[in-house]
């Protein structure tokens, strides 16, 4: 197995290097990953508590369950990095599913989707989005995927930065 180590001086594994060695590791063709970048620091994400979930009630209706439009409900968050000189521009992907209530419809619904950073106590991003969903069926739910893929961090990036997205009913952004 020592051999399968050795760097492939003759070619039998075929790495598609045509006799020439690796580039250097923070040298990638146009549109490839640099090994730099693959052993980056990548902030991780999160879901800030009573985010996850989102209900919309009938106007005058809060809180009464016969008059719930739907119900929304984060299953998963992700985020990948890229690296510039001195900023990580980030992707954050949210993904869930939306649930009819008593009195839901077909149509399209706005979901309130923030997406924020966080480098200690200090805000560096954060953006309300009203995401829209169509739904086709009131029988059953209807997954969703949001994407953020504007998400900048100036400055150093180190541990102390947090990454959240979640339901916000709070006030929107100026666009």
């Amino acid at each position: 197995m020592a051999g399968c180590q050795s760097g492939d001086r003759l070619g039998a594994l075929d790495l598609g290097l045509g006799g020439q060695a690796e580039p250097p590791a923070n040298e990638a063709a146009e549109g490839q990953v640099r090994q730099s970048e693959l052993r980056a620091y990548c902030p991780p994400i999160a879901l800030r508590s009573g985010t996850a979930y989102f209900n919309a009630y009938e106007r005058n209706a809060e809180d009464d369950p016969e008059k719930v439009v739907y119900q929304a409900a984060i299953s998963d968050v992700t985020r990948s990095c890229s690296y510039g000189a001195d900023s990580i521009t980030m992707t954050v992907a949210v993904a869930g599913r939306v649930v009819p209530g008593p009195v839901g419809k077909a149509g399209t619904i706005t979901m309130p989707i923030r997406v924020a950073v966080l480098r200690g106590e200090e805000v560096v991003y954060s953006e309300l989005h009203r995401y829209q969903v169509a739904v086709g069926d009131t029988s059953g739910a209807t997954q969703f995927v949001f994407n953020d893929p504007n998400v900048v961090i100036p400055g150093p990036i180190d541990t102390s930065i947090r990454v959240f997205a979640g339901y916000d009913e709070g006030p929107y952004d100026t666009p």
